[in-house]
């Protein structure tokens, strides 16, 4: 949903009412994952996507019979069903759907919702997909980190979903959890759809440089809450920087040092050192590395500049465990030159690090082409 929440909200706050089909499993090689949203609006027009195109057009009706009944309805999409190849999903891949319709009526937790995601406050939206009594379909919880609003109808169905609903929101993962009809741990009967919106994760990229703004760039795309640091205030500019969601000049290893005693970095966090300038670089990579929480710490630098740099590291203090985790020099081999193309490389090493990919074209590999 967070995908299209804007189209959302607008529809909400003007007292619309939308249809909704969100991603809630996925089988194989499906094209969206779960938590993919495509919001029908009330005079017929779409944002976003559940397929990629595959079954754009099956999921449009759907939303709007939803709008009209009131019904909401958990469908699946895929190669095993007669139809796959009349709604286009060939590619393989099997897609569970649950489509519902929002309104200030159905939903009045939306506003409230929103404000979290846009202040970057961790919420869950625990949602009932399927139950043997369809009446129990869309009941849904609001899970914080300390508070919950709602009830899906009873008190042991409340718990058990909320302490796993908080799990979930600990990791930012979005799941399907099964239960029995009431909740029981070990059962069948009853799916709940977990959507969980974890504030955005960080990337954060040093040094001031025309390379560190076409980083900025590829990170924001990817969806990172994006900071640019560097000590020269000359250099550190918000209009250097445009689509970073902020500029902070200070030095780069006491701005590490300050988010991490602040709580700030978690395993989903990207560091990009990029001024391949021993004075700013050593101190900050001997904070960096010793963070084992982050998922990527990556230094811009030629060759002879990495050999320096590990020498310098080294006589810090610094494990070769610790050095291990460096990305020196940074990105994957695409040839790149300009600011633009090495930014791509960058963003490709850091998705190939966060899903296992191997960075080879996918003509010489077999296999799946999604990683888990």
């Amino acid at each position: 949903m967070q995908d299209v929440l804007a189209e959302l909200m607008e529809i909400w706050r003007g007292g619309g009412t939308a249809g909704v089909g969100t991603v809630v499993r996925t089988f194989r090689s499906a094209p969206r994952p779960a938590g993919a949203s495509m919001v029908v609006g009330p005079d017929g027009t779409v944002s976003g996507s559940v397929s990629g195109g595959c079954v754009e057009g099956a999921v449009y009706e759907s939303a709007s019979e939803v709008v009209e009944s009131g019904i909401p309805s958990l469908e699946r999409y895929g190669v095993s069903d007669d139809d796959a190849f009349a709604v286009g999903l060939t590619c393989g891949g099997i897609l569970d759907i649950f489509t519902e319709s929002i309104s200030q009526t159905t939903f009045p937790e939306l506003g409230d919702i929103a404000e979290d995601i846009e202040q970057h406050r961790p919420v869950a939206i625990a949602t009932v997909v399927s139950h043997i009594d369809a009446s129990w379909v869309g009941r849904r919880l609001i899970v914080r980190p300390g508070t919950v609003q709602g009830s899906l109808g009873s008190d042991r169905m409340n718990d058990a979903v909320i302490d796993d609903a908080r799990g979930l929101l600990a990791t930012g993962r979005s799941e399907v959890l099964t239960y029995g009809p009431d909740g029981q741990r070990r059962g069948e009967g009853m799916a709940v759809f977990v959507a969980a919106h974890a504030p955005r994760p960080r990337m954060l990229v040093f040094g001031a440089i025309d390379f560190a703004a076409a980083v900025a760039q590829q990170g924001s795309i990817l969806g990172y809450r994006v900071t640019v640091c560097d000590a020269r205030a000359v250099f550190a500019t918000p209009a250097r920087f445009p689509t970073a969601d902020e500029v902070v000049v200070e030095w780069p290893h006491r701005y590490l040092s300050a988010q991490l005693s602040a709580g700030s970095l978690d395993a989903r966090t990207v560091i990009c050192v990029l001024t391949h300038d021993p004075k700013f670089d050593v101190p900050l990579l001997e904070v960096a590395l010793q963070i084992p929480e982050v998922a990527f710490v990556g230094a811009m630098g030629s060759r002879r500049t990495h050999l320096d740099r590990l020498d310098r590291l080294r006589e810090a203090g610094l494990t070769d465990e610790q050095i291990g985790r460096l990305s020196s020099p940074i990105g994957l081999d695409l040839g790149a030159r300009t600011p633009a193309e090495t930014a791509v490389s960058i963003a490709a090493e850091i998705i190939a690090k966060r899903w296992g990919g191997g960075g080879r074209p996918l003509t010489e590999t077999d296999g799946r082409i999604h990683h888990e």
